[in-house]
């Protein structure tokens, strides 16, 4: 099928930050008295928006997070970002393809605007995401797995929900996607297969996903 536009998710798709931002969640929650290994972490929090994070602390301990829990969090994700964040190997490739096929696209995070642009910008990938490609979890009510994203991004973009095509590594994000009526490519390289296996189809490598948008 051709698509009319690719919705990205950016962390673990675009940016190589899950393995980096999960380590620090967990370190970080054990440090307040939450234990937390990054196993968990991935399993409890790949994909979500920080309110998840809050709400499932609360919802097994009866105790609230700190205020400034996330400034903090985010201030500690930021810095490790500069030392060690990439690109996802590959995406670059998948980007110039899109581009030259004149294939509309954006990204669709559960991050904040801050987060993507900070890792776009350390990556070198903002300059294929200028500002009206860029969606956030704070511009809606809800993030994954609730649908509201991906129809905000794809309302946005001008295109119905039954012509787009979600790229996604995390449960909650694949969930997302078939809840918004889209379908979804999951990416299977941090994520197993088997938590992913809602997805319309599955790819392992970037390489294989420029096979597939041919």
């Amino acid at each position: 099928m051709r698509y009319d536009l690719i919705i990205f998710d950016n962390d673990g798709v675009l940016v190589d930050s899950e393995p980096i931002s999960n380590r620090l969640l967990a370190a970080y929650l054990t440090e307040l008295g939450h234990p937390t290994s990054y196993e968990d972490s991935i399993r409890d929090y790949m994909g979500s928006a920080m309110h998840r994070v809050h709400d499932l602390v609360l919802e097994r301990t009866g105790k609230r997070l700190p205020d400034d829990f996330d400034d903090v969090f985010h201030a500690r994700v930021f810095a490790a970002f500069e030392r060690e964040l990439k690109p996802v190997a590959g995406v670059t490739g998948v980007l110039e393809k899109l581009a030259a096929d004149g294939m509309p696209y954006c990204v669709a995070s559960s991050g904040s605007h801050e987060r993507i642009r900070v890792g776009h910008r350390t990556t070198g990938l903002d300059r294929w995401f200028e500002e009206a490609r860029i969606f956030s979890s704070q511009d809606v009510g809800r993030g994954k797995p609730a649908p509201d994203l991906f129809l905000h991004a794809a309302g946005r973009m001008g295109v119905e929900p039954e012509r787009c095509l979600v790229v996604e590594d995390s449960p909650l994000g694949v969930d997302a996607a078939v809840a918004a009526g889209m379908d979804v490519f999951g990416f299977t390289a941090v994520t197993p297969a088997a938590r992913l296996a809602a997805a319309t189809q599955l790819f392992a490598s970037m390489g294989e996903l420029a096979d597939l948008l041919v």
